[in-house]
């Protein structure tokens, strides 16, 4: 699904225009950003967890050259999937 076509449904869902959703949506995705780079935890009940790890320093091979290269320390993006989209995953299989 896209990015557009989630704008659609939930549109339609919650009886607003897509606009609307569009803005909501907007703000969710820059207010989740905004926190999670700072280093704040996200959590939204039954659902997950967005937040911020730090990821060691290792060393890589070049798959083209095989020559190894350091890959330095960095901060990654994470989400924890929650007990509620955990449970709809598992009983839609």
């Amino acid at each position: 699904m896209t990015r557009s076509q989630l704008i659609i449904e939930v549109a339609q869902r919650a009886q607003i225009s897509p606009k609307e959703c569009d803005q909501f949506l907007r703000i969710l995705t820059d207010t989740i950003q905004e926190y999670v780079a700072s280093g704040e935890k996200i959590t939204i009940s039954g659902f997950g967890t967005f937040e911020r790890r730090r990821r060691k320093a290792t060393v890589a091979r070049n798959p083209k050259t095989h020559e190894p290269m350091r890959i330095e320390e960095q901060y990654v993006a994470a989400f924890r999937a929650g007990s509620g989209l955990k449970e709809a995953v598992k009983l839609s299989g």
